[in-house]
């Protein structure tokens, strides 16, 4: 576990390298890659040819004998929702930094990206069960007591279970709001749940993995542990069929985030530990954009 001198020390340094990528990269893309959350009033003015009968304010029309239009602006500002698993699984890692470790900096990123745009941030923490909810404020401070809880937040469950992460998502927020989840998504049973909060929310699945994932290198007989389960085993990883196997479950899990996030009509970005997440990032929201 971190001392507090670390965490402080890895808070300014997420900060300060957040602060970078959000000015230099995303500036202007952030913000404009998704729709505020509706329309609100904005005032009246006399009525135009051309104006949508629907507007016209009455009380106003009746008050100085002629119509007035109401004039509606887009509402910017958004709210934006973390899902972060910090199940033992994401403790893995062997390219440059642990998934658990880039799920931090990438939450980082995105929380110091909402707050320069004077968003709304949050975070649900979730193993297999809802770890923390920190329900979404504005402004700087903020967004370093997230990131501290970023670093030092321990899971008291081993398993993950994203649905109930999506299910405590949809009963806790009630506005229209950006999701952002940061998983490995080894996990199987939130199909419906995603579904359900994509229906009225815009959630992005952040699908972290490591190369070790999926390919699992020759290295003779080792034994193993579930970082999930504990169970320990023997593997003979100069076996080419253990392998196969091992990639084939990488493809299966791949194969099912991808189809659930598309029947949800959400995005899946997948980012490998050592890839250049800020490239992934900046094209979806240039994709969002167009």
């Amino acid at each position: 576990m971190l001392t507090t001198s670390e965490i402080i020390k890895k808070v300014r340094a997420l900060e300060i390298k957040s602060k970078k990528i959000t000015t230099d990269l995303f500036t202007g893309e952030y913000h404009s890659a998704f729709k505020g959350k509706g329309m609100s009033f904005k005032e009246v003015r006399e009525y135009a040819a051309g104006d949508d009968i629907r507007f016209i304010d009455w009380n106003v029309s009746a008050r100085f004998g002629h119509p007035f239009s109401k004039v509606f602006e887009e509402e910017r500002e958004l709210t934006v929702m973390l899902m972060v698993d910090i199940s033992n699984s994401s403790l893995f890692g062997t390219v440059y930094s642990t998934k658990r470790e880039l799920i931090t900096e990438l939450a980082a990123v995105i929380a110091f990206s909402a707050v320069n745009n004077n968003d709304k941030v949050g975070v649900i923490f979730y193993s297999d069960l809802i770890e923390k909810y920190i329900p979404p404020k504005k402004g700087k401070q903020h967004a370093l007591y997230i990131v501290r809880e970023l670093l030092s937040m321990e899971a008291k469950g081993k398993g993950t279970m994203m649905s109930k992460a999506l299910k405590f998502f949809t009963n806790s927020t009630r506005q229209k709001s950006i999701a952002f989840v940061l998983s490995d998504m080894i996990d199987e049973d939130y199909k419906d749940a995603l579904r359900i909060a994509s229906r009225k929310h815009d959630v992005i699945g952040l699908k972290i993995y490591d190369r070790m994932d999926k390919d699992l290198p020759d290295m003779g007989l080792i034994r193993v542990r579930d970082a999930e389960s504990g169970k320990q085993r023997w593997v003979d990883t100069s076996n080419s069929y253990v392998r196969y196997d091992h990639e084939q479950q990488f493809f299966r899990l791949t194969d099912q985030a991808v189809q659930y996030f598309k029947s949800a009509g959400s995005d899946l970005l997948h980012i490998r530990t050592g890839d250049d997440y800020v490239k992934v990032l900046q094209r979806f929201f240039l994709s969002r954009n167009r």
